[in-house]
């Protein structure tokens, strides 16, 4: 894949980004307005008295103050999640910093991809867990962070691991790292406004004013938040999905070896489940849905075959198929990372 152009997908990849983030705050407006809808309708906001139409009108016309109010409320929580993110991520996830001293081949590993590349190293995080997967956090220089399971480290070769945590840096180079914790702020303050409208519907007993459009605008105003919660899951789903080839392909470009990458996917298939918010769950390197009933219409990563294919086609990697886990094997070209 970084043969046939990959600064070309980095620049689609981060002007989709763009635009998708664009639509964030659009979504919010919808949203607010369906709650003006929903609160008229059950009275505790004032109708005109008159017909469907200007009950409607009204509610945009509140938008005039109520949209800076909401800024003003999400720029708060933006801020707080701007210094706070990498504490809430840890807390969430159970991740640990690690210095040079407790883990120098791997820290080594990361600091020479990370030198090849003229950049600060990342901090280091594990996570004391089984399951094999890794993930990358952060805003800007100096406060990026790369984060590998305990599993990680002692299933992957080194070869492998330096290929996991190569494509974590490129997230980083690519700064779709901070695009993707971006969106899941935003997101996040959709889906806290999404809970409390339907909370509110759940529990509510309506207002004392009586309003003759109370069904009409309560249906109307559940439409605008559920297509606005609907799109601004989908907008993370793209997101996520596609900055997964591209990373991938950007190990490849950084170690030279698709064959690392390729076999270190096939031994996280199937063993990368880890516990948290839908949020945090967006930045893993990977994340499949645990039914498949609907495969793929609710993964925020693609399949690891799809991404397989992509670096055998485009890499000129080899896929020896799935990894069974029984003693050595054809990976095993080095000892895996322990610490």
């Amino acid at each position: 894949m970084g043969a046939v152009g990959l600064q070309t997908h980095i620049w689609a990849n981060n002007t989709r980004s763009i635009l998708l983030l664009v639509a964030f705050p659009v979504l919010m407006v919808a949203i607010l307005y369906g709650v003006q809808l929903i609160l008229m309708g059950l009275g505790y906001l004032p109708g005109t008295g008159r017909g469907l139409g200007d009950d409607m009108a009204l509610a945009a016309s509140w938008l005039g103050w109520t949209v800076p109010t909401a800024l003003v409320i999400a720029g708060i929580w933006f801020a707080i999640a701007y210094f706070g993110n990498q504490a809430m991520i840890d807390a969430f996830t159970g991740a640990r910093k690690v210095e040079r001293r407790t883990q120098p081949e791997l820290y080594n590993l990361l600091e020479n991809l990370a030198i090849s590349r003229g950049l600060r190293t990342p901090t280091l995080r594990i996570i004391e867990t089984d399951s094999l997967n890794a993930f990358a956090t952060g805003l800007h220089e100096g406060r990026y962070s790369v984060t590998v399971t305990r599993g990680l480290l002692n299933t992957l070769t080194r070869d492998e691991l330096e290929a996991v945590l190569a494509h974590e840096l490129t997230h980083v180079i690519n700064k779709d790292v901070r695009t993707m914790v971006i969106a899941s702020i935003f997101a996040g303050i959709i889906s806290v406004i999404a809970e409390l409208v339907f909370r509110g519907l759940v529990y509510s007993r309506g207002g004392r004013r009586d309003n003759k459009n109370a069904m009409p605008l309560i249906l109307i105003g559940l439409a605008f938040a559920v297509i606005g919660f609907v799109l601004a899951f989908v907008i993370r789903m793209m997101l996520s999905r596609t900055r997964e080839f591209v990373a991938d392909a950007g190990a490849v470009e950084l170690t030279k070896n698709p064959d690392a990458m390729i076999s270190a996917l096939r031994k996280i298939e199937g063993r990368s489940s880890i516990k948290g918010p839908d949020e945090v769950q967006q930045l893993f390197l990977d994340n499949q849905p645990d039914g498949v009933g609907l495969e793929g219409l609710f993964a925020s990563h693609p399949p690891i075959q799809k991404r397989i294919d992509a670096l055998v086609k485009f890499g000129g990697g080899r896929d020896p198929g799935p990894w069974q886990g029984d003693g050595l094997s054809e990976y095993e070209t080095s000892t895996p990372v322990t610490g």
